[in-house]
């Protein structure tokens, strides 16, 4: 499972890398460009209810396998396009792919956590980081080839890593974690006797725990928040560094890749500081520190400074939508695929319209006040973070206490 979401972040990295070099080529302006963006995360938002009814009624890991591999071929056709329908076609083809992965990962995410007990979601989620970075690096050393006098070709390069990406994600998907029995996992995906299909089943399944929409929707904006200032520090930082700073072609894309190291560096211990803390401190803690880093970046003319404000942002930013993920999930543990994906379908609006709002209010206002917006819309965690954990505790059908900020799953003592 980590493996597939390395993948999914060297495919974000490198698209990310691209995206100076697209706005470049085909001279787009902030606003058009801003537009072109909409594509991909519209895609996805759009793809998501099929896919948490997907994962829920066949099983998340034959989503996985057949998603990871259609995700490994995209990025031949994100760095070859070179006509506007083109980028937006394929950009368009990476929103939905990814999009069915990511729900069938995240699903399966939560199933490990009940089986072990312990929040692991940040931990999950610091393997797409480390693929964010790793594609960001490839993405920039392709940029330098592109760009260099003697205009060195990048298709074999590209073709390299299809197959080697291809390959792995065949191989990973052998070992993926076996799925509980029950209607999630049936089969036949047929389900029992006057259940309830699509969104119906999980409104019913919700109610049923005791858990309304009310709490997931709560979730999901939250969510739609924090990605919001994730998909502009994606989208718009080496943007903002090239443009408005001066930063040279190749270093604009230091910016998104110190960004994924300290995201990667801050989900790797989120786990931890969720178990010990709990998760409402982590997430007020993370959107305070989000908010901050992303002043720093517009706060300073220096390029170097920037740079480590994006850092702090993905510090920030790292255990928000895990967090959020987790808690969606855990609301039906019946069907966590279509808890999952009623939240995530509120949160991703936040890449839907991120970049088209920021693109926008660059063009009237410029690109630093626009990336004011997200600064302010982090905060929310801030105050609304208590949404993480359900009203009541769970109990332990043994009579155990939840571990202590961790209502999912364990118990203890």
């Amino acid at each position: 499972m980590l493996v597939y979401f390395v993948l999914l972040g060297l495919t974000e990295g490198m698209w990310v890398a691209r995206i100076p070099g697209v706005k470049a080529g085909l001279h787009l302006t902030d606003g058009l460009l801003g537009a072109s963006l909409l594509v991909g995360p519209a895609g996805l938002v759009a793809v998501l209810p099929l896919a948490g009814r997907l994962a829920d009624q066949f099983g998340s890991a034959r989503l996985i396998r057949h998603a990871g591999a259609a995700v490994m071929v995209l990025p031949l056709f994100l760095w070859t396009a070179s006509t506007l329908p083109s980028v937006l076609m394929a950009v368009l083809a990476f929103g939905i792919a990814g999009g069915m992965l990511s729900v069938g990962l995240n699903t399966q995410g939560v199933q490990v956590e009940e089986a072990y007990g312990r929040p692991l979601m940040a931990s999950f989620h610091a393997s797409f980081s480390v693929g964010c970075l790793a594609g960001a690096v490839l993405g920039g050393w392709l940029a330098w080839r592109e760009a260099s006098p003697a205009g060195h070709p990048h298709t074999a390069v590209l073709g390299g890593v299809v197959v080697v990406g291809v390959t792995v994600a065949a191989a990973a998907g052998r070992w993926l974690p076996r799925e509980r029995t029950g209607w999630g996992a049936r089969p036949s995906g047929r389900r029992p006797e006057g259940r309830a299909s699509g969104w119906g089943a999980v409104r019913d399944g919700l109610m049923h725990r005791g858990h309304g929409s009310s709490r997931l929707t709560g979730l999901g904006l939250l969510a739609l928040c924090c990605l919001i200032a994730e998909g502009a520090a994606a989208n718009w930082s080496g943007v903002y560094l090239r443009d408005n700073l001066g930063a040279p072609r190749v270093y604009a894309a230091a910016g998104f890749a110190a960004f994924s190291v300290a995201m990667a560096a801050g989900r790797m211990a989120g786990d931890r500081i969720a178990a010990r803390y709990g998760p409402v401190n982590l997430v007020r803690g993370s959107g305070l520190l989000a908010s901050a880093g992303l002043a720093a970046a517009l706060g300073t003319h220096s390029p170097v400074g920037a740079v480590l404000g994006f850092a702090a942002c993905g510090a920030g930013l790292s255990c928000t939508v895990p967090q959020f993920l987790s808690s969606a999930g855990h609301a039906d543990p019946e069907r966590p695929g279509g808890g999952i994906a009623w939240m995530a379908s509120l949160g991703y609006l936040g890449l839907v319209g991120g970049p088209a709002l920021i693109g926008g209010c660059a063009s009237l206002a410029g690109l630093p006040a626009a990336l004011c917006i997200p600064m302010v819309l982090v905060l929310c965690a801030v105050f609304f973070g208590g949404i993480v954990v359900p009203a009541q505790p769970a109990q332990d059908p043994a009579g155990g206490r939840r571990r202590p900020g961790f209502p999912y799953g364990g118990t203890h003592g």
